[in-house]
């Protein structure tokens, strides 16, 4: 696990590009994370003061002091997505950086019971999983298609959680930035180096945002780190090329990188990896490939082609 220290002038080759930063505001029951309040917005000023080109895709609009492209957008929406991607296209001409940054609180439990008015128990709300896990694979996807057309690459930065690698009871919050970490881990592990496309996650600790209010946290003797820090987290895995695959820990406005540290002590704990995952499916996956092509090679010699 490695210590970082960002500084502006490590970002400084964000000039120009294009970057994308999509979130949902919810309606007024519930707080989120977005591109109009919180990290979101703290990322859009940092990365407009570097001189990069912003796209937001909100359900508010971003003050008006933000000079960003801006298409209303709700990330739970496939046909909302995908139009801020084209608008971003038709406004810049390319996409360099995609921020999925959706983020809503706890909608539900599965410990308190709810009924109807038969009695029975309700079914859970999925908004959190459809915004914070749904919303962002759908970011990532459209994030990876136009990419693949940036001749440079690019990269695409998750916002995760500090509870994307550990216990919390908030179940559906946790659980779906649980998937968010593992949808970077997989997606990274599926993009080819060819492609020169590059994805990381954030997990920041408490921080102020529409989720969570400084001065409340700050009552209770909880640390809380402004939102202009994770910002700085989310800029440097856009700008440093050999960021890739990496989960990056903001915690009281200082920085780890835990991915690096964390997967070889895991393989020592489970005994030594002789053969990885990766490895294992490539293998599988070129065997179904032979036992499928045997029956065609069969005939074809039968026949004395």
């Amino acid at each position: 696990m490695t210590d970082l220290n960002i500084k502006k002038s490590d970002l400084v080759g964000l000039k120009g590009k294009v970057v994308v930063i999509t979130v949902r505001v919810c309606s007024h029951s519930c707080y989120t994370t977005g591109g109009s309040s919180g990290i979101g917005l703290a990322t859009a000023q940092l990365l407009l003061s570097l001189g990069a080109q912003v796209v937001v895709g909100d359900t508010n609009a971003p003050p008006e002091a933000l000079h960003a492209t801006f298409l209303k957008t709700d990330v739970r929406v496939w046909a909302d997505q995908v139009a801020l991607f084209n608008k971003a296209i038709e406004t810049h001409g390319v996409i360099d950086h995609v921020f999925a940054n959706a983020g809503v609180a706890k909608t539900t439990s599965l410990i308190d019971d709810e009924l109807d008015s038969n009695g029975n128990l309700k079914a859970p709300d999925l908004i959190t999983y459809n915004v914070n896990l749904i919303g962002c694979m759908y970011t990532t996807r459209l994030g990876v298609f136009h990419l693949k057309k940036n001749p440079k690459g690019g990269s695409i930065v998750v916002t995760g959680s500090a509870c994307s690698y550990q216990g919390f009871s908030v179940v559906d919050y946790c659980t779906a930035k649980h998937g968010v970490l593992g949808l970077v881990r997989s997606v990274k592990a599926q993009l080819p180096p060819a492609l020169n496309i590059r994805i990381n996650c954030l997990a920041p600790e408490w921080t102020d945002t529409g989720l969570v209010k400084s001065t409340f946290f700050r009552s209770l003797d909880v640390p809380v780190q402004g939102p202009e820090v994770v910002a700085l987290s989310a800029a440097l895995c856009m700008a440093d090329g050999a960021r890739n695959g990496q989960l990056i820990l903001s915690k009281e406005g200082k920085f780890k990188e835990l991915e690096g540290g964390y997967m070889p002590w895991l393989v020592t704990q489970t005994g030594g990896e002789s053969v990885s995952i990766e490895a294992a499916l490539a293998k599988l996956q070129l065997k179904i490939k032979e036992v499928a092509e045997a029956p065609d090679a069969e005939a074809g010699a039968e026949g004395g082609v």
